[in-house]
């Protein structure tokens, strides 16, 4: 099992690498080369760059994704395309993506995009918080120990 990261402006990298060492798993970041960074990492977190481009950091998650790994990503359309590859898809927020959420969880970026063509206003995210970490980082945890057993 590892734990991959869309980590393309992931706000949750931190904490997952903290999970991550907890049990002894490794990281993948996979990130466009312009977010190439020098900071220090554990060795058990590895990075993947990819060229720039809106899609680069998806098309090789979905090619490097196992079916016991679990991806964190805020992408929808790569969470729908990595559903049944990976063990488990969840959301920065703690949401586990599922067959049975995606549809209305895509349709819901469509009507929101459309929207935003036509120049009306649509709500951003909300500021990710201090409890939001904490929450995903308790949905992290929990998931990875009903994923040992």
């Amino acid at each position: 099992m590892r734990l991959i990261i869309d980590g393309d402006g992931s706000p949750v990298k931190d904490t997952t690498i903290a999970v991550a060492g907890k049990f002894k798993l490794p990281v993948v970041i996979v990130t466009s080369i312009d977010h190439y960074s020098k900071k220090e990492y554990p060795d058990f977190v590895t990075f993947i760059y990819v060229d720039p481009g809106s899609d680069s950091a998806d098309f090789k998650i979905v090619s490097v994704i196992q079916p016991e790994d679990i991806l964190i990503t805020q992408d929808y359309g790569l969470a729908s395309l990595t559903l049944t590859k990976a063990a488990h898809v969840l959301h920065q927020s703690g949401l586990e993506y599922t067959q049975m959420n995606i549809d209305a969880l895509l349709t819901q970026r469509f009507i929101g995009s459309k929207m935003r063509q036509a120049k009306q206003r649509t709500k951003g995210p909300k500021p990710f918080t201090n409890d939001d970490r904490e929450h995903f980082k308790e949905v992290l945890e929990s998931l990875i120990r009903r994923s040992l057993m």
